[in-house]
């Protein structure tokens, strides 16, 4: 089962890392459009220094990983590793061996499907139980150390990156095009991933329900909540899991979930507004 398992989140993330490459190749790298996270920090430096983007995500990620790898965990890293060295090889490969450029040098179209296809490719990568390295490792790292929250860090580090590109490109429009496809990639990962917002609600109704807390703390965290009530018939009385969970480790509750108690019923409802613990 573990090793179906991870023949599946391999070849999740193969597909991700070279639908990220064609959204970078196809798109971005001729027109001088950035993205979020390490990709688009990897075509600033780039065009700052000559070296391909391949090489620069590789060059940005691993000092990243070495550092994030114990807030990470270790098959999640390995996985991780593994993204970004086939991301960064199929960037190189498409761009220098075999010359690709950009389809069009239309601003509005390539900044539309070319966030699309990295959204696409880092929703695929999530299905894989992977991740794109870059600003999630330096937001874990820092949330883990100080009461920041997780999409502040990384909207900081994409505006970083957004300012940068007007310094390397001096173009501002670039710049606000830039944006432009960073909102265009996070609603396509939102649309890749079941359409929903970055947290979901699980109401988890089980006959296991012990069992399945245990594995909830072990593998998603300690946050949740037991609630007793009784069933249409008085005399019935039940046991609901209430839990908040990120999207990306939504599909890691399911197959928890599945292993422990087939029959389990399950509810996903948005998270459209989170307040305390952090939120």
């Amino acid at each position: 089962m573990q090793f179906k398992q991870e023949i599946k989140n391999y070849t999740f993330l193969s597909l991700g890392s070279f639908f990220v490459a064609l959204g970078v190749v196809l798109f971005f790298i001729t027109n001088n459009i950035t993205t979020g996270g390490t990709p688009g920090a990897a075509i600033l430096l780039h065009h700052f220094t000559g070296y391909s983007v391949g090489t620069m995500m590789i060059v940005l990620n691993i000092p990243l990983l070495m550092i994030g790898i114990k807030y990470i965990g270790k098959q999640f890293a390995i996985r991780t590793i593994v993204t970004i060295v086939l991301t960064s090889f199929c960037v190189d490969f498409l761009s220098d061996t075999l010359n690709l450029t950009g389809l069009t040098q239309n601003i509005f179209l390539s900044t539309v499907f070319g966030g699309a296809l990295i959204g696409l490719g880092v929703g695929f990568m999530f299905q894989g139980n992977s991740s794109a390295g870059g600003s999630s490792i330096v937001a874990k790292v820092i949330c883990a150390n100080s009461e920041i929250k997780h999409g502040q860090v990384i909207l900081f580090i994409d505006v970083i990156i957004v300012l940068s590109s007007i310094y390397i490109f001096k173009d501002v429009e670039k710049a606000l095009w830039s944006l432009v496809s960073i909102y265009v990639t996070s609603r396509c990962i939102d649309v890749f991933l079941s359409g929903n917002p970055s947290k979901k609600v699980v109401h988890l109704v089980s006959d296991k329900t012990e069992e399945i807390s245990e594995k909830i703390i072990q593998k998603l965290g300690n946050y949740g909540s037991i609630v007793n009530c009784t069933g249409l018939h008085v005399d019935e009385p039940k046991r609901i899991i209430f839990i908040v969970v990120e999207l990306s480790r939504l599909r890691v509750l399911r197959e928890l979930i599945k292993e422990t108690d087939p029959d389990a019923f399950m509810v996903v409802m948005d998270a459209s507004e989170l307040l305390g613990r952090g939120h």
